[in-house]
């Protein structure tokens, strides 16, 4: 008969119930914040997180996935902290029952290019052949209005 080893799979704790980090690379299993900290905390961590961070993580593994791609808060934060190109098209998005994620994938390039006009990036333009390659998406006409008051006041 071959005697097979039981290896404590769980994390090691001190006196005061702290697992170890170490006990987790030397002799655990690699164990990630997510497997031990419910839910509710795993968000937190994550809401620290950029919009490109965020969805970097959430191909980082199954579990951060599920947490990620399953919290509204998460990107519910990220999508009203954008600079939108115009908030009726968030509501519309909302009202048409998009998830907060969708929300922000289809307004964000949207944004960016308001956010690139706002700031002068195109001021120089004269003509179409002059713009950027992909750097120009469909606007609504209140963020024409924004970009056409900006250059004027330049």
């Amino acid at each position: 008969m071959q005697h097979v080893s039981k290896r404590n799979n769980k994390p090691h704790a001190n006196e005061e119930g702290v697992i170890s980090l170490m006990s987790i690379r030397n002799g655990g299993p690699e164990l990630n914040f997510t497997e031990m900290l419910p839910t509710e905390m795993s968000v937190k961590i994550f809401s620290d997180l950029d919009i490109r961070s965020l969805c970097r993580a959430s191909v980082t593994c199954k579990r951060w996935k599920v947490i990620i791609e399953g919290s509204e808060k998460l990107w519910r934060s990220h999508c009203l902290g954008v600079l939108a190109v115009c908030p009726r098209e968030v509501d519309w998005d909302r009202s048409d029952g998009h998830s907060w994620k969708v929300t922000l994938v289809r307004n964000y390039q949207k944004s960016c290019v308001k956010r690139r006009w706002l700031k002068g990036k195109y001021s120089n333009i004269r003509c179409v052949e002059d713009l950027p390659p992909n750097s120009m998406c469909s606007l609504d006409v209140e963020t024409w209005g924004e970009i056409l008051e900006a250059e004027l006041e330049r």
